[in-house]
């Protein structure tokens, strides 16, 4: 009798003490009931943002010539097209002319940097002002497509996570550890 008793205290204080030492719980994001889409939108957007321009200050200057491959895009020519991409797709969704950054693959480090981070913030005050009701308007997309403006909003988070992808992979090959892997401060 006494051990099934402790048996039970057993079964039943383990997992308290386990709950006890969990570590806390992250605190609730004040999502936007009324734009849940871009404000989902714009927490992956700007997670990618910060990653991608702190790989693109992480890699050596000597190193935006790299590639993996011939066929492969060179670390220089990812950051010239995600500054030229962001402005272009940014605009879609604001309804404003595009203006893209003259940049090339091969225009010095802190030329494509500065490209950059200037696409990011264009972008920011893009997605401040944009709301979930303006998702179905039709706007004029690549090519001269007519689209609804979610699918730039799409596009512009799907190419974000894509050439984040390209640029930690770039990284690691060069003995590199990517910002998204280092421990947290």
């Amino acid at each position: 009798m006494k051990l099934r008793i402790a048996l039970t205290l057993v079964v039943i204080a383990a997992p308290l003490a386990l709950i006890a030492q969990a570590p806390a719980a992250a605190p609730a994001l004040a999502v936007d009931t009324k734009n849940p889409v871009v404000w989902s939108a714009n927490e992956m957007y700007a997670r990618q943002a910060k990653l991608i321009v702190a790989a693109a200050e992480l890699m050596p200057a000597d190193k935006y010539s790299y590639k993996p491959t011939p066929e492969q895009l060179s670390f220089g020519r990812i950051i010239a097209h995600v500054a030229q991409s962001n402005t272009g797709l940014c605009a879609m969704l604001s309804g404003t002319p595009a203006t893209p950054p003259k940049v090339a693959e091969t225009d010095p480090k802190d030329t494509l940097i500065a490209a950059l981070k200037a696409s990011f913030d264009s972008c920011d005050k893009t997605f401040a002002a944009l709301q979930d009701s303006q998702l179905g308007d039709t706007i004029t997309f690549f090519r001269g497509a007519k689209v609804p403006r979610a699918r730039a909003l799409i596009e512009i988070t799907g190419d974000l996570e894509d050439h984040y992808s390209q640029m930690a992979g770039y990284l690691r090959l060069n003995g590199i550890l990517p910002p998204s892997a280092q421990p947290k401060k």
